[in-house]
């Protein structure tokens, strides 16, 4: 897939407690294909200690309007830079990089905690495209965790877990009841742990599991070699062969 590098336009920014915030981005003319689960590096500007770019998952897009948005989470300085953008400024973007998910199965169920939601609107996006109404489960300590509830409603069956009961059932997102329902494939994002647990449940079930991975990504195409991944092939680089890879073919990963 061709890459690209453009200057956007910021249109719309909202902010979702001290650690959220999404940018809605305008593309000057017309924006490429760009696949669920897939992002972008970022350019920070004006701040002297930030030398490379950020990537960012790509949390939605709208074709008729040529935009596509980032749903961020502040956590250093170069985040916390971007953060401070304001409506009408340019934000240069290299996009869309790295393998997203397959949007295939027909009793799907993703899953997503914290900011690993971010990438999932835009695939439950393209499942409700393809007449697909996804089971979507979204997960964190508090409910003031989970960024962007209402969003997913217009495309999925929407169902949340919080450690603490302040949203949805209590307890962690992997003993949720909608795992008790029968699903062809599972797409998830988020910490580690939960991502590993979904994985090697999906294992056992023998039911196809998308997860995407996270890892330092300085340069987004492979070069740099820092985000490499240990994969049952060898290794291979998060940001180029993924972040979305099969969880069966991570059980090394999935154990670990």
């Amino acid at each position: 897939m061709t890459k690209h590098i453009t200057n956007f336009t910021i249109v719309g920014k909202e902010n979702y407690g001290p650690q959220y915030f999404k940018l809605v981005l305008k593309h000057p003319s017309t924006l490429p294909v760009i696949m669920p689960g897939q992002f972008v590096e970022v350019e920070v500007k004006n701040n002297k200690n930030v030398y490379l770019r950020r990537p960012i998952s790509i949390h939605d897009v709208d074709e008729k309007a040529n935009t596509l948005s980032l749903l961020i989470q502040i956590v250093g300085k170069g985040t916390s830079t971007l953060s401070q953008l304001e409506i009408g400024e340019s934000l240069n973007l290299v996009y869309p990089l790295g393998k997203g998910f397959s949007v295939e199965g027909h009793k799907v169920l993703l899953v997503g905690g914290g900011c690993g939601l971010a990438p999932l609107l835009h695939t439950a996006r393209c499942y409700h495209a393809k007449g697909i109404r996804p089971t979507v489960l979204l997960g964190g300590r508090t409910a003031d965790l989970i960024p962007i509830k209402d969003e997913f409603g217009k495309y999925a069956d929407l169902h949340f877990a919080t450690e603490d009961g302040s949203l949805g059932e209590k307890g962690l997102v992997t003993s949720h009841s909608v795992f008790g329902k029968a699903y062809d494939r599972i797409v998830t994002c988020g910490p580690n742990p939960m991502m590993k647990a979904i994985a090697r449940y999906a294992n056992e079930k023998g039911i196809d599991c998308e997860v995407s991975l996270e890892n330092n990504m300085a340069c987004g195409i492979g070069a740099c070699l820092c985000c490499v991944a240990d994969t049952d092939e060898g290794h291979k680089c998060v940001c180029k062969e993924g972040p979305v890879f099969y969880a069966k073919d991570l059980t090394k990963w999935c154990n670990s």
